[in-house]
Protein backbone atom coordinates (compact mmCIF):
# COMPACT_ATOMS: atom_id res chain seq x y z
CA UNK A 1 0.00 0.00 0.00
CA UNK A 2 2.87 1.97 0.85
CA UNK A 3 4.37 1.52 -2.46
CA UNK A 4 1.33 2.49 -4.50
CA UNK A 5 1.15 5.59 -2.74
CA UNK A 6 4.69 6.53 -3.34
CA UNK A 7 3.46 5.83 -7.18
CA UNK A 8 0.75 7.81 -6.81
CA UNK A 9 1.73 10.99 -5.37
CA UNK A 10 5.09 10.99 -7.77
CA UNK A 11 2.63 10.45 -10.93
CA UNK A 12 0.68 13.34 -9.34
CA UNK A 13 3.82 15.62 -9.00
CA UNK A 14 4.86 15.03 -12.74
CA UNK A 15 1.42 15.30 -13.98
CA UNK A 16 0.98 18.52 -12.80
CA UNK A 17 4.47 19.71 -13.38
CA UNK A 18 3.65 18.77 -17.63
CA UNK A 19 0.80 20.62 -17.23
CA UNK A 20 1.96 23.39 -15.12
CA UNK A 21 5.40 23.96 -16.75
CA UNK A 22 5.30 22.22 -20.23
CA UNK A 23 7.81 19.96 -19.14
CA UNK A 24 8.07 16.16 -19.53
CA UNK A 25 7.18 13.87 -16.71
CA UNK A 26 10.39 11.92 -17.33
CA UNK A 27 12.79 14.26 -15.68
CA UNK A 28 10.37 13.90 -12.33
CA UNK A 29 9.83 10.27 -12.85
CA UNK A 30 12.69 9.01 -12.99
CA UNK A 31 14.81 10.07 -10.39
CA UNK A 32 11.60 9.09 -8.39
CA UNK A 33 11.72 6.16 -9.50
CA UNK A 34 15.30 5.48 -8.54
CA UNK A 35 14.78 6.71 -4.90
CA UNK A 36 11.35 4.23 -4.66
CA UNK A 37 13.11 1.64 -5.97
CA UNK A 38 16.74 1.59 -4.03
CA UNK A 39 14.72 2.41 -0.83
CA UNK A 40 13.24 -1.79 -1.73
CA UNK A 41 16.33 -3.14 -2.34
CA UNK A 42 16.21 -3.06 -6.27
CA UNK A 43 19.12 -4.88 -7.93
CA UNK A 44 21.74 -2.07 -8.26
CA UNK A 45 22.25 -3.70 -11.91
CA UNK A 46 19.45 -3.14 -13.65
CA UNK A 47 17.83 0.10 -11.04
CA UNK A 48 18.43 3.14 -13.38
CA UNK A 49 17.62 0.52 -16.53
CA UNK A 50 14.13 -0.34 -14.46
CA UNK A 51 13.79 3.32 -13.88
CA UNK A 52 13.97 4.95 -17.45
CA UNK A 53 12.20 1.73 -19.03
CA UNK A 54 9.08 2.21 -16.74
CA UNK A 55 9.34 6.45 -17.02
CA UNK A 56 9.07 5.97 -20.96
CA UNK A 57 6.05 3.61 -20.60
CA UNK A 58 4.37 6.01 -18.41
CA UNK A 59 4.30 8.66 -21.07
CA UNK A 60 1.87 6.58 -23.25
CA UNK A 61 -1.52 6.87 -21.81
CA UNK A 62 -0.07 10.90 -20.61
CA UNK A 63 0.98 11.81 -24.00
CA UNK A 64 -2.09 10.29 -25.33
CA UNK A 65 -4.32 12.47 -23.49
CA UNK A 66 -2.58 15.62 -24.42
CA UNK A 67 -2.39 14.73 -28.32
CA UNK A 68 -6.26 14.77 -27.71
CA UNK A 69 -6.33 18.08 -26.30
CA UNK A 70 -3.76 19.25 -28.88
CA UNK A 71 -5.47 18.13 -32.06
CA UNK A 72 -9.08 19.19 -30.84
CA UNK A 73 -7.46 22.85 -31.35
CA UNK A 74 -6.15 22.25 -34.30
CA UNK A 75 -2.97 22.80 -32.96
CA UNK A 76 -0.87 19.57 -34.44
CA UNK A 77 1.09 20.18 -37.32
CA UNK A 78 0.52 16.40 -38.46
CA UNK A 79 2.75 16.24 -41.72
CA UNK A 80 6.08 16.98 -39.59
CA UNK A 81 5.11 14.36 -37.17
CA UNK A 82 4.98 11.86 -39.94
CA UNK A 83 7.73 13.24 -41.09
CA UNK A 84 9.99 13.25 -37.12
CA UNK A 85 7.89 9.75 -36.19
CA UNK A 86 10.42 7.34 -38.07
CA UNK A 87 13.64 8.63 -37.18
CA UNK A 88 11.87 9.14 -33.57
CA UNK A 89 11.37 5.19 -33.31
CA UNK A 90 14.80 4.35 -34.65
CA UNK A 91 15.96 6.48 -32.41
CA UNK A 92 13.94 5.62 -29.35
CA UNK A 93 14.95 2.08 -30.28
CA UNK A 94 18.74 2.85 -30.32
CA UNK A 95 18.55 4.80 -27.13
CA UNK A 96 17.02 2.14 -25.15
CA UNK A 97 19.90 -0.69 -26.92
CA UNK A 98 22.80 1.79 -25.93
CA UNK A 99 21.35 2.30 -21.89
CA UNK A 100 21.04 -1.41 -22.00
CA UNK A 101 25.00 -1.77 -22.72
CA UNK A 102 25.44 0.98 -20.13
CA UNK A 103 26.54 0.17 -16.47
CA UNK A 104 24.16 1.22 -13.74
CA UNK A 105 26.26 4.00 -12.59
CA UNK A 106 27.17 5.20 -16.43
CA UNK A 107 23.03 5.44 -16.94
CA UNK A 108 22.95 7.20 -13.95
CA UNK A 109 25.45 9.99 -14.98
CA UNK A 110 23.94 10.46 -18.55
CA UNK A 111 20.69 11.40 -16.64
CA UNK A 112 22.21 13.75 -14.63
CA UNK A 113 24.07 15.33 -17.11
CA UNK A 114 20.46 15.65 -19.31
CA UNK A 115 18.40 17.31 -15.86
CA UNK A 116 21.19 19.87 -15.34
CA UNK A 117 21.51 20.70 -19.46
CA UNK A 118 17.36 21.28 -19.06
CA UNK A 119 17.63 22.92 -15.63
CA UNK A 120 20.15 25.47 -17.44
CA UNK A 121 17.35 25.77 -20.71
CA UNK A 122 14.84 26.40 -18.22
CA UNK A 123 16.73 29.26 -17.07
CA UNK A 124 17.93 30.86 -19.84
CA UNK A 125 14.41 30.63 -21.71
CA UNK A 126 13.18 27.69 -23.74
CA UNK A 127 12.21 30.23 -26.70
CA UNK A 128 14.62 30.00 -29.74
CA UNK A 129 15.20 32.70 -31.47
CA UNK A 130 13.52 31.33 -35.50
CA UNK A 131 16.84 30.94 -37.78
CA UNK A 132 15.82 29.04 -40.70
CA UNK A 133 12.90 26.57 -41.85
CA UNK A 134 11.87 23.11 -41.07
CA UNK A 135 14.14 20.89 -43.37
CA UNK A 136 12.92 18.62 -45.77
CA UNK A 137 11.89 14.62 -44.84
CA UNK A 138 15.39 13.67 -44.59
CA UNK A 139 16.19 16.04 -42.59
CA UNK A 140 13.20 15.88 -40.20
CA UNK A 141 13.96 12.32 -40.00
CA UNK A 142 17.69 12.80 -38.93
CA UNK A 143 16.73 15.22 -36.16
CA UNK A 144 13.85 12.62 -35.32
CA UNK A 145 16.68 10.17 -34.84
CA UNK A 146 18.79 12.27 -32.81
CA UNK A 147 15.46 13.27 -30.20
CA UNK A 148 14.28 9.75 -30.09
CA UNK A 149 18.00 8.54 -29.25
CA UNK A 150 18.59 10.48 -26.33
CA UNK A 151 15.10 10.77 -25.09
CA UNK A 152 15.04 6.69 -24.98
CA UNK A 153 18.22 6.74 -22.96
CA UNK A 154 16.50 8.93 -20.31
CA UNK A 155 13.31 7.79 -20.48
CA UNK A 156 11.62 11.53 -21.37
CA UNK A 157 9.39 12.51 -24.35
CA UNK A 158 11.60 14.46 -26.02
CA UNK A 159 9.75 18.05 -25.33
CA UNK A 160 13.03 19.74 -23.86
CA UNK A 161 14.18 18.99 -27.69
CA UNK A 162 11.55 18.97 -30.03
CA UNK A 163 10.12 22.38 -29.18
CA UNK A 164 13.19 24.30 -29.40
CA UNK A 165 13.73 22.73 -32.64
CA UNK A 166 10.29 23.58 -34.24
CA UNK A 167 10.78 26.96 -32.92
CA UNK A 168 13.90 27.52 -34.45
CA UNK A 169 12.71 26.42 -37.32
CA UNK A 170 10.12 29.38 -37.69
CA UNK A 171 6.97 27.40 -35.90
CA UNK A 172 4.77 29.36 -33.49
CA UNK A 173 5.13 28.30 -29.88
CA UNK A 174 1.51 26.58 -29.61
CA UNK A 175 2.08 24.65 -32.73
CA UNK A 176 5.49 23.47 -31.41
CA UNK A 177 4.14 22.27 -28.16
CA UNK A 178 1.13 20.95 -29.60
CA UNK A 179 3.40 18.41 -32.25
CA UNK A 180 6.09 17.83 -29.81
CA UNK A 181 3.06 16.00 -27.52
CA UNK A 182 2.39 14.31 -30.80
CA UNK A 183 5.51 13.19 -31.06
CA UNK A 184 6.42 12.11 -27.36
CA UNK A 185 3.93 9.06 -28.27
CA UNK A 186 6.12 7.20 -30.80
CA UNK A 187 8.78 7.63 -28.49
CA UNK A 188 7.60 6.45 -25.77
CA UNK A 189 5.89 3.42 -27.50
CA UNK A 190 9.21 2.35 -28.92
CA UNK A 191 11.37 3.10 -25.60
CA UNK A 192 9.17 1.18 -23.70
CA UNK A 193 9.17 -1.77 -26.30
CA UNK A 194 13.43 -1.43 -26.70
CA UNK A 195 13.61 -1.80 -23.02
CA UNK A 196 10.99 -4.41 -22.77
CA UNK A 197 13.16 -6.41 -25.09
CA UNK A 198 16.51 -5.30 -23.52
CA UNK A 199 15.76 -6.78 -20.17
CA UNK A 200 13.79 -9.47 -20.94
CA UNK A 201 15.87 -12.72 -19.91
CA UNK A 202 17.53 -10.25 -17.05
CA UNK A 203 17.53 -12.89 -13.75
CA UNK A 204 17.95 -9.52 -11.40
CA UNK A 205 14.71 -8.32 -11.78
CA UNK A 206 12.31 -7.76 -9.27
CA UNK A 207 8.80 -9.37 -9.54
CA UNK A 208 6.26 -7.69 -11.17
CA UNK A 209 8.14 -6.46 -14.07
CA UNK A 210 8.64 -7.43 -17.37
CA UNK A 211 11.95 -6.78 -19.28
CA UNK A 212 12.94 -3.30 -17.75
CA UNK A 213 8.98 -2.14 -17.50
CA UNK A 214 8.08 -2.59 -13.39
CA UNK A 215 4.48 -2.78 -13.66
CA UNK A 216 3.45 -1.84 -10.16
CA UNK A 217 4.98 1.79 -10.83
CA UNK A 218 3.66 2.28 -14.07
CA UNK A 219 0.24 1.70 -12.78
CA UNK A 220 0.07 3.96 -10.25
CA UNK A 221 2.70 6.52 -12.06
CA UNK A 222 0.19 6.64 -15.13
CA UNK A 223 -2.86 6.93 -13.43
CA UNK A 224 -1.87 9.87 -11.16
CA UNK A 225 -0.33 11.99 -13.65
CA UNK A 226 -3.59 11.47 -16.54
CA UNK A 227 -5.71 12.66 -14.02
CA UNK A 228 -3.70 15.85 -12.69
CA UNK A 229 -2.10 16.63 -15.66
CA UNK A 230 -5.17 19.19 -16.30
CA UNK A 231 -5.05 20.46 -13.02
CA UNK A 232 -1.81 21.78 -13.52
CA UNK A 233 -3.09 22.97 -17.35
CA UNK A 234 -5.26 25.26 -15.37
CA UNK A 235 -2.87 26.47 -12.75
CA UNK A 236 -0.66 27.59 -15.61
CA UNK A 237 -3.50 30.46 -16.27
CA UNK A 238 -3.18 31.45 -12.38
CA UNK A 239 0.34 30.76 -10.79
CA UNK A 240 3.27 32.65 -11.89
CA UNK A 241 4.75 30.29 -14.35
CA UNK A 242 8.14 31.92 -15.06
CA UNK A 243 8.66 32.06 -11.05
CA UNK A 244 7.90 28.79 -11.26
CA UNK A 245 10.09 27.29 -13.83
CA UNK A 246 13.07 29.05 -12.18
CA UNK A 247 12.11 27.03 -9.08
CA UNK A 248 12.06 23.75 -11.01
CA UNK A 249 14.96 24.85 -12.28
CA UNK A 250 16.63 25.18 -8.93
CA UNK A 251 15.38 21.48 -8.17
CA UNK A 252 16.53 19.68 -11.21
CA UNK A 253 20.10 21.35 -10.70
CA UNK A 254 19.56 19.50 -7.64
CA UNK A 255 18.44 16.43 -8.93
CA UNK A 256 21.22 16.26 -11.64
CA UNK A 257 24.38 17.05 -9.24
CA UNK A 258 22.72 14.15 -6.98
CA UNK A 259 22.82 11.89 -9.61
CA UNK A 260 26.21 12.25 -10.84
CA UNK A 261 27.60 12.24 -7.13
Amino acid sequence: MTDLLAYLVLGGVAGVLAGLLGVGGGLVIVPGLLWVFRAHGFDEATVVHLAVGTSLATIIPTSLSSIRAHHRRGAVLWPVVARLAPGIVVGAWLGAAIADRLATAWLQRVVGVFALVVALQMLMGERAEARRVLPGSAGLAAVGTGIGTLSGLVGIGGGSMTVPFLTWCGVDIRRAVATSAACGFPIAVAGAIGFTVAGWRDAGLPPGSTGYLYWPALAGVALASVLTAPLGARLAHTLPVVALKRVFAAVLVLVGLELLA
